[in-house]
């Protein structure tokens, strides 16, 4: 009997111990997003202060 508790013992022993490795943890990486500056508006803004400085000097 106790031979047989014994056996068991150690069958459960070494089960549990080839059960598996270590696995890493499966880690996604942060995405992050940076906003592009947009340089639409200072493209336009030669243009505009060209128009104010003919209109200015047009009114006078």
């Amino acid at each position: 009997m106790k031979k047989i508790a014994l056996a068991a013992a150690i069958a459960t022993a070494a089960t549990a111990a080839f059960a598996g490795a270590p696995v890493d943890p499966i880690v996604e990486p942060v995405v992050v997003v940076e906003e592009a500056t947009s340089s639409s508006s200072a493209g336009i803004l030669i243009p505009l202060l060209l128009l104010v400085l003919v209109g200015v000097a047009i009114a006078d």
